[in-house]
């Protein structure tokens, strides 16, 4: 799949813009603050509906402007897309395919399908498991459908669980009723722990080589999924087992302490896990990695690239290192960020000035 256009309209600093895409690679250059993160923000926002670095969806609108606007045009193999998103100053968004309104963002999800690492993407290898989560989650919704409702309907069987032991832990009839969310969560949440598993399984390949490209071939990248169940083949079950064995701490606590939503990934880098001991420049191989194996498996499972946008990657990267990331990426589309360019691999400009953008 690809990009065709991307058209703005008081979305962040942007009054107006308007670009067409080449298929290959895309190069958003210009000065810092001037324009170009913003423009990948809108690309990513009309794929998994959400920003990527704001909660506050009224900060997209530019200052004084009523609402913002993000028009683009995605050409998939037999169909081509038009997504329509509107955010008014109050940070209520509305979104059209096609011109047919869009209620829930399981409609919009798998659409454009996005890959997208920035400085901040380093989080995903040191900070919160909750990160390494939403890393899983936002892969595995893009790619399948049914994963996106299984993690819905488990996240509000735990919200609704977690209100239930915070308001009436000390209830008689506490225990009848969890046994009903219990079986939920266990039933979701095995689908979930399954389809992550699998996940891992092929990432771990596929970032494993791309990462020994990056390297040098000086690092082993292990990747693995770890959670607190017990062995055996059922999930559910084991699931199940563990979630009634934690009750009595969880109702002192408040809140479930088990499930896939206190799951993790391991990585390892030469049999170290690099959630702690990885420096800064390890940890942004191996995001990177990660992020180019999320792209081999999506072509896999929708027999389609996703669109990749690297915001400001090639800066920490030596020449060398840049020429060889440009390969590995070559095949698919690719929007990428920059101050200056100069490398030999071609590539269509695009000069973003002061929420400006103009194609060299």
């Amino acid at each position: 799949m690809r990009i065709t256009s991307l058209e703005l309209k008081d979305f962040r600093n942007y009054k107006t813009a308007h670009i067409e895409l080449s298929d290959g690679l895309n190069v958003l250059y210009g000065e810092n603050a001037s324009g170009k993160t913003n423009m990948l923000e809108s690309i990513y926002l009309c794929s998994i509906f959400k920003s990527p670095r704001t909660t506050r969806d009224k900060e997209l609108v530019r200052m004084g402007a009523d609402s913002a606007t993000v028009r683009l045009e995605v050409q998939r193999k037999f169909k081509k897309h038009t997504i329509l998103l509107n955010i008014d100053a109050q940070g209520h968004k509305k979104v059209a395919v096609n011109n047919i309104p869009v209620n829930r963002a399981g409609q919009l999800i798998g659409i454009l399908g996005v890959v997208f690492f920035s400085p901040d993407e380093m989080k995903l290898v040191k900070e919160s498991p909750a990160e390494r989560r939403r890393f899983l989650d936002v892969g595995l919704c893009q790619q399948q459908k049914s994963y996106f409702i299984a993690l819905q309907r488990y996240n509000k069987t735990l919200k609704q669980k977690n209100n239930l032991l915070k308001e009436y832990r000390r209830s008689e009839n506490i225990d009848d009723m969890l046994d009903i969310w219990d079986a939920g969560l266990a039933k979701e949440g095995a689908y979930i722990i399954k389809k992550r598993l699998e996940y891992i399984s092929v990432l771990n390949e596929a970032a494993g080589k791309f990462h020994t490209a990056i390297s040098g071939d000086k690092e082993k990248l292990f990747l693995s999924y770890e959670n607190s169940l017990e062995g055996g083949d059922d999930i559910e079950e084991r699931l199940l087992k563990a979630i009634k064995n934690s009750r009595e701490k969880d109702k002192e606590l408040g809140f479930c302490t088990v499930g896939p939503h206190r799951d993790d990934i391991k990585i390892e880098l030469n049999g170290k896990d690099s959630r702690k001991f990885a420096s800064q420049g390890q940890q942004r191989t191996i995001a990177l990695a990660m992020k180019l194996g999320e792209v081999v498996i999506f072509k896999n499972e929708i027999g389609e690239t996703p669109v990749l946008l690297l915001d400001d990657v090639l800066s920490e990267l030596d020449e060398s290192r840049q020429e060889l990331l440009l390969k590995l990426t070559s095949g698919f589309q690719t929007v990428i960020t920059c101050t200056e360019y100069d490398l030999k691999t071609p590539a269509a400009m695009y000069k973003i000035n002061d929420g400006s953008a103009k194609k060299d």
